[in-house]
């Protein structure tokens, strides 16, 4: 028996209000004592391709951003990793939920069987999967897996796992949901490194219903490259005041090298001619590494620029949202990639499937 193909038939996105990218330039500036350092900052924020970032931190009392007094990092010293994932388990649900209400197959989530939910910024018991299923009704038969810590790949093993069910069980449908708050995690640095690392971040969350019927982007051939001794260029670190980020600046050029192994290039591309790229938007540097890497054109990777300038990097929440920006576009044969800790690259094939 054949096994089915599962296929994303639909996909929503969804950010919080605030934007705080501006307010986190002047934060980080400040912080800096030397003038050279303060300037090499501002043009990195400038080159960073980041125009807005979105925070589920709400305003100060003043009307301020989250850094301002009355903003929840006013404080000399930051607030303890205990207040943030308490506003973990306020926010993250609602975020969950404005994405899949932007679903258009409203209909399709009474269908649901099962429920796939990725994040690494936040923990919450009962587990953030669990209020959603209760917030959107969901049976209480609804099969749930928790996709934690994984980092930005983390979309990547949600589909894959989605995958995996409708090949098992082909009358399943599967929601897929992503949330991410990586504003949750500023951290009390002056150092231009770290900076630049924080500068990335923003909030958001995606939702995809996953099903072996419709018209849908494809989700085939899954692969996993983890780079050799890179363990120490990506890490989250759980500490007293959130969790820290740290990106080594030697990522980019890592990546750069592995896509131009030979046996890389044949497990992404698989000896087709690809049309389409989802490529997450881990910051611009990164994004010119993979187009170096895989001699792209320049337009190759505009739906992950776009994401990147819009909404900054929202770990594991990105790739879906570049995956929508290809959704209407109706790809014959493309390639999502997404990059963590390890460091590793995980990912999949994709085309567009007419309804069957």
């Amino acid at each position: 028996m054949t096994a089915k193909i599962a296929r994303i038939i639909d996909i929503g996105t969804a950010v919080p209000a605030n934007d705080i990218h501006s307010a986190f330039i002047g934060w980080a500036v400040g912080r800096l004592r030397d003038p050279a350092a303060s300037s090499l900052f501002r043009r990195m924020a400038a080159r960073s391709g980041i125009t807005h970032r979105f925070s589920v931190l709400p305003v100060g009392a003043n009307g301020g951003s989250p850094v301002d007094p009355g903003g929840f990092y006013q404080a000399v010293k930051l607030p303890p990793t205990s207040a943030r994932m308490a506003l973990y388990a306020e926010y993250a649900p609602g975020i969950a939920i404005a994405a899949i209400n932007a679903l258009r197959r409203q209909d399709d989530l009474a269908r649901v069987t099962h429920l796939v939910v990725a994040s690494c910024t936040g923990f919450v018991a009962p587990g953030i999967d669990q209020i959603i299923a209760r917030q959107l009704g969901l049976n209480h038969s609804v099969e749930r897996m928790l996709v934690g810590f994984m980092g930005c790949y983390a979309a990547v093993a949600a589909l894959r796992s989605a995958r995996h069910i409708i090949r098992s069980e082909p009358h399943a449908v599967v929601l897929v949901v992503t949330v991410e708050l990586s504003t949750l995690h500023l951290q009390d640095d002056d150092e231009i490194e770290p900076l630049l690392a924080m500068l990335q971040f923003g909030d958001g969350a995606a939702a995809a219903l996953v099903s072996a019927n419709g018209a849908g982007l494809s989700i085939e051939r899954p692969f996993a490259i983890n780079l050799p001794d890179s363990e120490d260029l990506i890490r989250w670190t759980i500490g007293d005041q959130g969790f820290a980020m740290h990106l080594s600046g030697e990522v980019p050029a890592r990546l750069r090298e592995a896509l131009h192994r030979e046996d890389v290039r044949q497990t992404l591309l698989a000896d087709a001619e690809v049309d389409s790229w989802a490529v997450h938007a881990g910051g611009r540097s990164i994004l010119d590494a993979v187009a170096g890497g895989l001699g792209l054109a320049d337009d190759a990777l505009a739906a992950s620029r776009g994401v990147l300038s819009d909404y900054g990097n929202m770990s594991s929440a990105t790739l879906m949202f570049i995956i929508a920006r290809h959704f209407a576009y109706r790809p014959q044969n493309g390639v999502a990639i997404a990059f963590g800790p390890g460091l590793a690259c995980e990912g999949f094939g994709y085309s567009w499937i007419d309804d069957a």
